[in-house]
């Protein structure tokens, strides 16, 4: 996106129309990872890094203080320092490039919590949160609806739903259709790992009348490429052609790592529609490779105990990252990971973007 498709100067919001369409479009959004030094204090070089590297690989946004930043940076004091280097960084890339990437902060917790996240960020310049209910499991339908409408009034929404296996819960059809009433919602990242609670989403979207206003995104790290591929044409109340509801991109922890193969996957994807679906197959095959690499670098074996250590791992052996710790001293490689990310990284060496990193790492470094 130009700079002229922005609001106001360097720092400031997208406006809502402009968001949209990029969210539209199709962009890589990698949700960002955490970089620490050896005593497990904030590595600011390196996590400067790590945005010039997906601004750089071609990501059109970054998803910060999400699941991947590791939530425990709010304990600690980081949550504000890492969203503004994130910011700043991205700040360079569009004074450099004229391209500005979409800026998303996660925001977490019960409703003070949750707002006071997203008034921060928006003083920051980001564009959207990605709102996590996972801390609101008690909550009835109409205590979570109020909770987002109450977020949306101060940044557009992307709506989340997390697996219940790493910390989410259930949201039926009928959550997703009063979510969407919500006017300031922009976006759904479905990281259900389900198809039947995706469909139950895609529906909801389709039946919205919304599906040319508000994007999915997808989070399903098993089933990235068939999310992309897939047209969907849910039922919809009245006659007439049902709406035609498409993923539009990816907004992953997965594509927080080899994001250059990534953007070139969601190109080729792109390609792949505009030309009546030529190379499907091979896309579809090319899916199936990443799927057993995500198994690996997300510790699948294990459910999920090594995910954030696993994407660290592959940018720790990229030179990226100084090492692949957590701010949780207990929070490791599980046994046996390291074993299967070399053997993915072997077996997949298309998946990787070793010589790209190689090229501008130390100019990302500096």
């Amino acid at each position: 996106m130009a700079a002229s498709d922005r609001t106001g100067r360097h720092g400031q919001a997208l406006s809502r129309r402009a968001l949209a369409e990029a969210l539209l479009t199709g962009i890589v959004i990698p949700a960002h990872p955490l970089a620490l030094t050896a005593e497990r204090r904030l590595d600011e070089r390196r996590q400067v890094a790590l945005t010039r590297y997906y601004a750089d690989a071609g990501a059109g946004g970054v998803a910060v203080g999400v699941h991947t930043t590791q939530f425990a940076i709010r304990s600690v004091g980081l949550f504000e320092p890492v969203l503004r280097l994130a910011a700043g960084a991205a700040d360079e890339h569009e004074q450099r490039t004229g391209r500005r990437l979409v800026r998303v902060a996660g925001a977490v917790g019960a409703t003070p919590q949750a707002v006071a996240e997203a008034v921060l960020a928006r003083g920051l310049g980001y564009d959207a949160v990605l709102l996590s209910l996972a801390a609101l499991r008690d909550a009835s339908r109409p205590e979570l609806l109020a909770h987002c409408r109450r977020v949306a009034e101060v940044l557009p929404v992307f709506g989340f739903y997390l697996q219940p296996g790493v910390g989410g819960r259930v949201l039926d059809h009928a959550f997703w259709r009063g979510f969407l009433e919500i006017e300031n919602v922009v976006a759904i990242k479905i990281a259900a790992f389900n198809r039947y609670q995706t469909l139950d989403v895609v529906r909801a979207l389709g039946m919205s009348g919304r599906a040319g206003e508000v994007a999915l995104y997808t989070g399903n790290d098993d089933t990235i490429v068939l999310d992309l591929l897939a047209d969907f044409a849910p039922p919809a109340p009245g006659a007439g052609t049902p709406p035609r509801v498409r993923f539009s991109g990816g907004l992953l922890g997965q594509w927080a790592a080899w994001t250059k193969r990534a953007v070139e996957l969601l190109e080729a994807v792109k390609d792949c529609r505009r030309n009546g679906g030529a190379g499907a197959l091979e896309l579809l095959a090319l899916g199936q490779r990443l799927t057993d690499a995500n198994g690996a670098l997300f510790d699948v074996q294990n459910a999920f105990a090594g995910c954030i250590a696993g994407i660290g791992e592959v940018l720790r052996r990229q030179g990226l990252l100084a090492n692949r710790l957590c701010l949780d001293p207990h929070e490791d490689l599980s046994p046996g990971q390291s074993e299967e990310i070399d053997r993915v990284t072997a077996a997949y060496p298309e998946l990787t973007d070793d010589a790209f990193v190689a090229e501008h790492l130390d100019r990302w470094l500096q």
